[in-house]
């Protein structure tokens, strides 16, 4: 049984998804210290070169290495700019199923980058990989990552009573951990049936901007 995901690239109409390289920690960095960030994922912080070089050259290729996932790059197509990074963890070779996270650099967000990304690697797992189940789980407060798995047709089945660990400004201008509950988001093969239709309606320039993931 294959235990690690293949070392792949992934192209959209708009995105590349890739292998984190050297040339993206600058822009890492400062995706990863923006407060919306900072806020909804467990990036260090404040996230320093060292961490953002730690992710890029250690622990994003050793999440595929050692078969817990995998972790991409996404990029725009046209400038190679670094737009936001979407990440596989907790896969299950046995049920072949796995978790999604995403996070949107704050120069992207609006352009409906998220649910592509989204979209793309749910059509690589399932055609190209065989996989069943994708799962989401998005913080209760953070409506632009629930919006985004809305869009991508996945099906809210729970909630993960007081789950998570998000981050919150004190009076002070600092942060102070809080704890959240978590919404649980799937994805199956089945549910992409309809991905036709969505790009017809992109074609026709019907595709509506709206929040990226956080």
């Amino acid at each position: 049984m294959t235990t690690t995901l293949p070392d792949v690239t992934i192209s959209t109409e708009r995105l590349v998804l890739r292998p984190f390289e050297d040339a993206d920690i600058p822009a890492y960095t400062d995706m990863a210290n923006d407060e919306l960030v900072v806020a909804w994922t467990a990036v260090p912080h404040p996230c320093t070169t060292a961490d953002a070089e730690r992710w890029v050259r250690r622990e994003a290729p050793a999440r595929r290495t050692r078969g817990r996932g995998a972790a991409f790059a996404v990029t725009e197509f046209l400038t190679q700019r670094l737009v936001g990074a979407i990440q596989l963890d907790a896969t299950d070779w046995r049920t072949r199923a796995t978790e999604v996270s995403y996070t949107t650099a704050p120069w992207a967000r609006g352009e409906g980058y998220a649910t592509e990304a989204l979209l793309a690697i749910a059509q690589w797992l399932f055609g190209n990989q065989r996989f069943e189940r994708l799962e989401l789980r998005t913080a209760a407060g953070n409506t632009a990552a629930q919006q985004v798995a809305q869009k991508a047709g996945c099906v809210s089945e729970g909630v993960l009573r007081n789950a998570w660990i998000a981050r919150t400004r004190t009076a002070d201008g600092g942060w102070t951990d809080i704890r959240t509950d978590l919404i649980v988001w799937s994805l199956l093969p089945e549910d992409l049936d309809d991905l036709e239709d969505i790009g017809a309606a992109r074609a026709d320039g019907g595709q509506r901007a709206f929040t990226d993931w956080n």
